[in-house]
């Protein structure tokens, strides 16, 4: 089985990254392959433009870097999304990653009045990394927005299933190890009961 981790992080040596190559890590112990998209190295452009727009109208075929993203997901048997929580969402990179790659006629289209969710099958594993203790976000609802936002505003919209969402939390004041080690077993684990290819 393979996996896209999309990793959205301006820093090569962040804790954000360093969950990446953990969760690539564990993929691996377990017979499994992964890709790292590392969108900030890889100059992925996060603005939805006139071009995006056209598509979106149905006037335009695909901008090239999109149908690029596109492809990497369609080789993909789960997508795992790894990204620091900025401002109780996930960082405008990100953001702009799924504006223009989860495009009209690709991700969804509209049929009369309802919508057509086309990635039915897409499976989906968030890593968020907070700054924030558990209870920050418990209090003031953050956690339940972030779900509502995240999980059903984007990947629902488009019928996806987000099989797990972790918060990873006090990033930056604890001790990393504990975070490497749940992105590694989030790794092994993520295609648990699932057949190995030869």
């Amino acid at each position: 089985m393979h996996a896209l981790i999309v990793v959205a992080h301006h820093d090569p040596q962040s804790l954000t990254h360093a969950l990446a190559r953990q969760v690539a890590a564990g993929l691996a112990n377990a017979g499994h392959s992964s890709e790292i998209a590392d969108l900030a190295s890889e100059g992925f452009d996060p603005r939805f433009g006139l071009a995006d727009q056209a598509l979106y109208r149905g006037l335009a075929a695909t901008p090239a870097d999109v149908r690029k993203e596109q492809a990497r997901i369609e080789r993909a048997d789960a997508v795992v999304l790894v990204y620091p929580v900025y401002w109780w969402s996930m960082p405008a990179l990100l953001k702009g990653w799924v504006e223009r790659v989860f495009s009209n006629g690709w991700a969804y289209a509209y049929d009369a009045n309802s919508v057509v969710k086309k990635l039915r099958g897409m499976k989906v594993h968030l890593v968020g990394v907070a700054g924030a203790d558990g209870g920050t976000f418990e209090r003031h609802g953050y956690g339940e927005a972030m779900r509502v936002q995240i999980e059903h505003g984007i990947f629902d919209y488009c019928g996806a299933e987000v099989l797990s969402s972790t918060l990873l939390e006090n990033s930056e004041v604890v001790d990393p190890t504990p975070h490497l080690h749940t992105a590694h077993a989030l790794g092994e684990r993520l295609f648990a009961g699932c057949e190995v290819a030869a």
